[in-house]
């Protein structure tokens, strides 16, 4: 891969997306992680937000899931901004998108406009998250933000929980607004972009991702309607891709096996990672009668040494080889599923979680750069953006699937 950091749009050796120099990764690392902490920010307060705005707590959930769902679908979107506006012009659009959905969570008294609020957070974290993984460059890198949002992501159930005790859940739910401060150090690192030569905007394909998307995250609370708007959406997604191949979803990332590979791993291990983040606190609950601050502080120590464990898997897995890093962290996955049903220890249900977040985000160090790699130099911003909402699909069924299997 290119030592470049910023995305091409143009066939010209030197893009006019590309930043004028590299972007300090750290810098980088505080636009994307905070992302993680909004998300998990809830995991513990869903009673709070329920008595809050007088509704039950599988309504409450819709809060954590709209939110992941959003992150999801509109991270193709930040992804195609990128390519054919450039850098600065989705940086300062998606920090407008936190700013406004974050003034809505924090007045807003009626759960619709709640749910509003957080699908704007939500559309300005993907952008932060998308650009930042546009402007690393490398699994190193990336393995710095993806452990980065693997501490931040531990770290929020119990800063969530401390912001409610100490203020109001609204104010758990504002996390997010910590990524501002990096969005002008980023943005001097980048150049404006003059309008590119592209064609029309492929709005037709981001509607029809999109149905697929809420249609797959449907899947456990609705799975029969679900599952016929996934059915008829993806054949019709399919037709329009064989019409418009260089589309909003290019069908030279769908024909590389390396691209589908990389895609299948990251869903199938973030879904478990947030399968466990939202079940494993009531299954310590259950089988090892533990207190709600106790399993706070306990799973996110786990989670922050599952997600040290990503910054050192990252440095090395150029040298340990794709088919050795896939292996690994499959095995890894199942040991912790197995760990989850099967143990009745809270410490093994700690080291279930923890190695759930080491795969999940080792997956996204190692498997996104995969996936970059498996398109032409233009197209990696849109391969990026679509493995991303592949990855994060996982936040939006996690809790799903957790509220169908353990929480209910």
């Amino acid at each position: 891969m290119s030592t470049t950091t910023g995305p091409a749009t143009t066939h010209t050796p030197a893009s006019v997306n590309e930043p004028t120099r590299r972007v300090p990764v750290l810098w980088l690392a505080l636009l994307a992680t905070p992302v993680a902490a909004a998300n998990n920010a809830a995991v513990l307060i869903l009673g709070d937000m329920s008595r809050s705005l007088g509704i039950t707590k599988a309504t409450a959930s819709w809060l954590v899931t709209v939110f992941a769902l959003t992150l999801a679908v509109a991270t193709p979107l930040i992804a195609t901004l990128v390519r054919r506006r450039g850098t600065r012009s989705a940086l300062w659009t998606s920090a407008a998108f936190v700013v406004a959905g974050t003034a809505l969570v924090t007045v807003s008294p009626w759960l619709p406009l709640t749910l509003v609020g957080r699908a704007g957070q939500a559309a300005g974290g993907a952008g932060m998250m998308a650009i930042a993984m546009n402007l690393a460059g490398t699994a190193r890198r990336m393995g710095v933000i993806s452990a980065g949002s693997g501490i931040l992501g531990g770290v929020g159930p119990l800063l969530g929980e401390r912001l409610t005790s100490a203020v109001s859940w609204r104010a758990a739910l504002s996390i997010l607004i910590i990524t501002l401060l990096a969005v002008p150090a980023v943005s001097r690192h980048t150049t404006k972009a003059p309008p590119t030569a592209e064609g029309r905007f492929d709005a037709r394909g981001a509607v029809l991702l999109a149905i697929l998307s809420s249609g797959i995250v449907l899947l456990p609370s609705n799975p029969l309607p679900a599952l016929a708007v996934a059915a008829v959406t993806a054949a019709l997604l399919a037709l329009h891709i064989r019409r418009r191949p260089h589309g909003y979803v290019p069908q030279a990332a769908l024909r590389s096996r390396l691209f589908r590979g990389s895609v299948l791993i990251a869903v199938a291990l973030s879904v478990l990672y947030f399968t466990l983040l939202f079940g494993i606190p009531q299954l310590i609950t259950d089988r090892a009668d533990w207190s709600t601050g106790s399993v706070a502080v306990g799973q996110m120590t786990a989670m922050i040494a599952g997600s040290v464990l990503t910054l050192a898997f990252a440095a090395v897995s150029t040298r340990l080889g794709r088919s050795t890093v896939r292996a690994l962290l499959l095995a890894v996955g199942a040991l912790a599923a197995a760990a989850a049903v099967f143990a009745h220890s809270a410490i093994v249900l700690f080291l279930a979680i923890g190695l759930a977040v080491f795969t999940a985000t080792g997956a996204n160090a190692t498997q996104s750069m995969a996936a970059a790699s498996a398109v032409p130099e233009r197209q990696r911003p849109t391969a990026i953006g679509l493995f991303q909402l592949a990855y994060l699909m996982g936040g939006a069924l996690g809790p799903a699937l957790a509220a169908m299997l353990i929480l209910s």
